[in-house]
């Protein structure tokens, strides 16, 4: 019967005798672990477990880079992992799973006993290997486990003051809202910087409180916490946006402003009552990301032919449409950028800055103080302008002095809330503004949406299946005549999909711009005159060879930018 790992490993023929017997002459001399040993002679992690697990009768266990949950680290403190070599795995069947390195070790089984004593749950022990466990100890430095400690603080805090002050219940929570939620706050802002991050969500629930980031588009649950936290968060979070604490039953919007990582970081805040609390959400926007090209943004072919020329012309209205989150005001940063020169008057109403550009004359609104969108441009024309720039047009009085703006010499770019550029004509006429001022002012419709970037490093070629290539092939067929003709010659057999690596967990990085174009024409024109109705639109849309934001995504997937998965979850 063998009685050491290294008489398994023989056993098993992964090493011989004379391999076993310098493994442990070296241990002894060294006075190192034999497994340390054996992994520098290079045996696999995953043979010196399987041996350990014959030799101790524990099972192994494999991560295969799953995460352990928040919840879970903080059954085992980082620093008892660290020592005793062993790491929460999970709570499955009514037991609670702890993985070892070393179950042999008989401090680590004293300490196991304490645990389990904690839990309340029967202890299942297994094997894991090095790498899992140095993986373990990475999640404890990451947004869970910094906020595992803070947590720690945060009740232990508690239940001191509780006991300080047993008559004065109230005193004492105000006190524990101090450090320990300030930390967590900090820690949770931190992370979603370096995560790239466009939002935090903090949403409460029965029991719960969950923070979730959006990152390229797409919402993820990074953390969640003990309902009792999430007073105490919100509070935090309404002192640094200098918002009302104790006015929670109606939404409130504010904004702050600090450093991270060196870089200056502006957060718009917004507060919306729930039936478990209010939910924050924290829009983050990092001014020095600096201005993306049209190109860079995906603009590409027609559209960015079209949008060149226009751009160029002395007066006139140009607006960009889609959802909030699609990218709009980047699209106007762009053009700015392009059109911003030493013998031009730019002058922006913007709610917020999100880029400064030098040499723009940029204007933060304020609606509290009565400074909003129309009242900022009556006094706009008056700083001579070339080019204006409105954040968004909200309203009949803002769109009326817009294309006021317009018809008297100005080059106006702004945006508005439609969902696609043929949307852009009834929506200003069902605000109110007539159909003759429409005509000779806009100039051009732009409607965009954003879709997630394939990771050029690790996406994966596949073959088109008969159902892509039909969709495929509906979406060329329906492109304007020439471009149609050239795509179905060269049609590939195969497309890129999202492919997971350690340099891309999620197999996309970072966003592009799917685009539709529509210009003014005098068929157009006419149509606003007579019977603007969108079937109307759609028909000169289709005459002028506009190229809609779904085909615009199937040719940006014949590329190999997107995937088309990510296509269709976009339009």
């Amino acid at each position: 019967m063998a009685k050491s790992l290294t008489d398994i490993l023989v056993t098993k023929g992964i090493i011989d005798l004379a391999e076993a017997a310098s493994s442990q002459s070296e241990a002894k001399e060294k006075n190192a672990a034999i497994d340390e040993i054996l992994y520098q002679h290079g045996v696999a992690e995953t043979d010196v477990a399987e041996a350990k697990s014959a030799l101790t009768g524990y099972p192994t266990k494999y991560l295969e880079g799953k995460e352990i949950p928040f919840e879970l680290l903080r059954d085992i403190p980082e620093d008892a992992a660290r020592f005793y070599h062993m790491a929460p795995l999970g709570r499955e069947e009514g037991y609670f799973d702890v993985g070892m390195l070393m179950p042999e070790n008989v401090a680590a089984q004293e300490a196991l006993k304490f645990i389990a004593s904690r839990t309340n749950l029967p202890l299942r022990v297994f094997i894991i290997t090095p790498a899992d466990f140095q993986n373990i100890l990475r999640e404890y430095q990451s947004l869970s486990g910094e906020v595992s400690k803070v947590l720690g603080q945060f009740e232990q805090e508690g239940a001191e003051l509780k006991t300080a002050f047993p008559h004065g219940e109230e005193d004492a929570s105000k006190i524990v809202e101090d450090a320990p939620v300030t930390k967590i706050v900090a820690v949770t802002i931190r992370h979603a910087v370096e995560g790239r991050a466009s939002d935090i969500h903090i949403e409460s629930s029965r029991d719960r409180v969950r923070i979730r980031f959006r990152v390229d588009g797409v919402l993820h649950t990074s953390l969640t916490l003990p309902r009792s936290v999430h007073p105490a968060l919100v509070s935090r979070i309404k002192v640094m946006a200098n918002l009302k604490i104790d006015e929670t039953r109606v939404p409130q919007d504010g904004r702050f402003h600090i450093s991270i990582l060196g870089r200056d970081i502006d957060f718009r805040v917004s507060t919306l009552p729930t039936s478990f609390g209010e939910k924050v959400v924290i829009r983050i926007l990092d001014p020095s990301g600096g201005v993306s090209s049209l190109t860079d943004l995906g603009l590409e072919g027609r559209n960015l032919e079209l949008l060149e020329q226009n751009i160029k012309r002395p007066y006139g209205m140009i607006l960009i449409t889609g959802p909030t989150g699609s990218g709009k005001s980047t699209t106007l940063y762009a053009i700015l950028k392009v059109i911003n020169q030493e013998g031009v008057n730019i002058v922006s109403l913007e709610d917020p800055i999100e880029y400064y550009v030098s040499g723009v004359n940029q204007s933060q609104i304020r609606p509290e103080i009565g400074y909003d969108f129309a009242n900022g441009l009556r006094h706009i024309l008056r700083q001579d302008p070339d080019v204006i720039l409105v954040g968004e047009i909200r309203d009949k009085e803002t769109a009326s002095l817009a294309i006021h703006a317009a018809l008297t010499g100005h080059l106006v770019l702004s945006t508005l809330h439609t969902n696609n550029a043929l949307g852009v004509i009834p929506r200003l006429i069902d605000m109110g503004i007539d159909p003759f001022l429409i005509a000779p002012t806009l100039i051009l419709a732009v409607g965009q949406r954003l879709t997630r970037r394939l990771c050029i490093e690790s996406r994966a070629k596949v073959k088109l299946t008969d159902k892509i290539k039909e969709f495929i092939m509906q979406e060329i067929e329906a492109m304007p005549g020439e471009l149609s003709n050239k795509l179905k010659k060269s049609l590939p057999q195969e497309i890129y999909q999202a492919a997971t690596s350690s340099s891309c967990p999620k197999g996309t990085r970072g966003r592009i711009g799917i685009f539709e174009v529509m210009s003014m024409t005098p068929e157009l024109e006419q149509i606003i005159l007579s019977a603007p109705a969108e079937s109307k639109i759609q028909e000169e849309a289709k005459r002028q060879n506009m190229v809609s934001m779904r085909q615009d995504g199937i040719l940006k997937v014949l590329k190999g930018e997107i995937g088309i998965h990510e296509l269709l979850e976009t339009v």
